[in-house]
This record gives C-alpha cells, structure tokens and sequence, in this order.
C-alpha cells in the first residue's frame, strides 16, 4: 500500500521548510502569495491533503457537521440531507450523514460517533424519548422532523403537519371524496397521532364521525401501502374507495395493490399521498399529494445550527407550510362518471 504523502514531502519539493509549509497550508499571513502558490502546488503534485481531524483538535473547529436521519432510503429524507448539506457546503464545510433507521440505540451510536468525530454540531430527527440523550451529546444541535415536538423546549424546525393534513381533507372534499379510508404509519410514532388528530379536527368541524373513516396501518414503505390497502380492498369490493396515505411511499405501494386487484386508478380507487417524493410524478397516473418541504427543512435545520453555533438565539419550533401538487390519482366524483357495459359501449 503506498504512503500516505505528508507535510514533510510537500516541504521538501517546494523547497522550503516543514513549518513554512504548514504555515502556507493554514493560510497564515506570515507567509507571502509567491511561497503560498509554490506550496499549494507542491501539494497538489505529491497528492497531499490536510488531515482536518488534526486541525480541528488544534484549532477547536473541524469543518465538520453531523445529520442523523431515520431512513436515508427514503426519497423524503435524502431530500432533507440535500437541503443540509446544501447550507453546510456554501460554509466551506462538510456533513457527516447517519441512518438510525428508527432505532434508540443505532442512534445513540451515531451520536457518540459524532462526538469522537469532533463535529461541531448536528441535526437530528429524534427517536429517543429522552432529551437527556441529547444532553449527553454535548454540542449544538437541531431537532427536525415530528417526533422532535416530544421536546418542546429545544430548537427544532418540521413541515406543519396540521397545515398540511386539512389541505389534503379539502381538496378531497372539493373532490366529492367526504369520508377516506386512512393508511397510517405505525401507532408508536408521533407522526400518526399528529396526523390522526388533523383528521379528527377536520371531521368534528364538518359533523363527520372519526370513527367511521376505515383505517389501515402501514410502516412508511412501499411494501406496507401495499399490504394495507390489500385489506381495504378486502372490505369494500364494489363501491369506489378513496385512501389518505400518510406518506408517498405508501401510497405508490397502495396504487400497485390496486392495479393487481384489477382496480384502475382513479376510476375505481382514489390515492392521496404525503410528501411529494420525486416517484410520485413518474407512476401511472401520476400521484396527487401533499409535499412537504423536504429540501428546504434541511436547509433551515443547517441555518438555525449555524445561527446556533454563532449564538444567536434561536426559536422554540419552526413550522414549514405544505402545498399540494395535483396529477392524476384523484377522481372527480362531482362528474357523473358513464357506466361501462360488456360490449365495450356506454350508457
């Protein structure tokens, strides 16, 4: 394996001394351009790269950022990376990503290996219960996402579920769809019973009982949609069924349940989606959701950490509004749609 080219090889084919050419290398003013241009070119010859750890011990700042996210799989969530990684790039610095894929202690690790990387601060997506986890972090960070509302007294930024939830219910109703069936993500996720209180807010508002919306549970992914709407599928064979998915990978996962059952989207199953991930625009017929700022939550978490990091003083939670993007998987029911008869004609 070939050697590592160090400080003392730059020097040497720069034709200056080991300090002179570390003094180059960290942009000292005691070093003039001419011998800071020969030094940078030698380092670029010899291949050489600063070891910014090193740097970092020395001088208090790494140039390094932590990201701690729950499912880096997910388009949502990398979206959210982009939108971080974006700010931190534009301050000459980098960012460390981790998954936790929605487990405390795969977290807590990542945690600790953040620390002993010397970041000097992190966003997170929580799914500790305890703040005191956090604490023990010991640098700045931002909470993102809806499980950070568990901690109200700390920083965090997060789309308005509330918002973004009756945007979905009226423009259904606007639709003719009154009463959807629900697919939730699991019952130990704040998320849910964010987005099951929206719903129940909305119904009570119209004299509509909660309990008589059909709800479904899924685990946020494509094959969970699917397996949800198999069973709504299951209880209503003939009348046509609108779904409320609480994400977008679910409700692509609830269109292809369908479209095996032989049901065709929009005309006999209606699909609202939750999100607004790229996929969404590319299936058949194109999925109406609502999108949630996913690139823009990742820039301002990254904002608010640097404001933090300067010290200036950052508010409690942060809500981001949610539009709704319109395609293709919605029936108009206010249409008195023809029916079809078997030799192909219409009535």
């Amino acid at each position: 394996m070939a050697r590592r080219p160090t400080i003392v090889d730059v020097a040497r084919l720069a034709g200056v001394s080991k300090s002179t050419a570390a003094r180059a290398m960290s942009d000292s003013a005691e070093v003039n351009d001419a011998t800071r241009d020969k030094v940078r070119k030698a380092a670029l010859a010899v291949g050489y790269e600063r070891n910014h750890l090193a740097v970092g011990m020395r001088s208090g700042r790494s140039g390094l950022f932590g990201l701690v996210i729950p499912d880096i799989a997910n388009p949502f969530w990398a979206e959210v990376a982009r939108g971080a990684q974006d700010l931190v790039a534009a301050h000459d610095a980098s960012l460390l990503v981790f998954s936790s894929d929605w487990d405390h202690e795969r977290e807590a690790s990542h945690l600790r290996a953040l620390r002993q990387a010397r970041v000097e601060g992190a966003i997170v997506n929580p799914v500790s219960d305890s703040v005191d986890e956090f604490g023990r972090f010991g640098l700045p960070f931002v909470l993102i996402g809806s499980s950070a509302e568990r901690f109200p007294d700390t920083p965090s930024i997060g789309s308005d579920i509330r918002q973004a939830v009756r945007l979905g219910l009226d423009h259904l109703e606007q639709m003719g769809h009154r009463s959807p069936a629900l697919i939730l993500g699991p019952k130990s996720r704040l998320a849910r019973a964010r987005f099951l209180r929206s719903v129940h807010e909305h119904c009570l508002e119209r004299d509509i009982d909660p309990a008589s919306l059909p709800v479904e549970s899924g685990d946020y992914t494509v094959e969970g949609g699917f397996s949800a709407m198999q069973r709504l599928l299951e209880q209503q064979r003939d009348a046509h069924l609108t779904v409320f998915c609480a994400n977008d990978l679910m409700a692509l996962g609830a269109m292809m349940a369908a479209r095996v059952a032989g049901r065709e989207c929009p005309r006999d199953v209606s699909v609202l989606g939750f999100d607004g991930v790229p996929a969404g625009a590319f299936s058949w017929p194109g999925l109406t959701t609502i999108e949630k700022p996913a690139r823009e939550l990742g820039r301002r978490a990254a904002e608010a950490l640097f404001d933090h990091l300067a010290g200036r003083a950052l508010d409690g939670r942060t809500y981001l509004p949610c539009r709704l993007i319109e395609r293709g998987s919605l029936a108009d029911l206010r249409v008195v749609t023809p029916l079809r008869i078997a030799g192909g004609g219409r009535t």
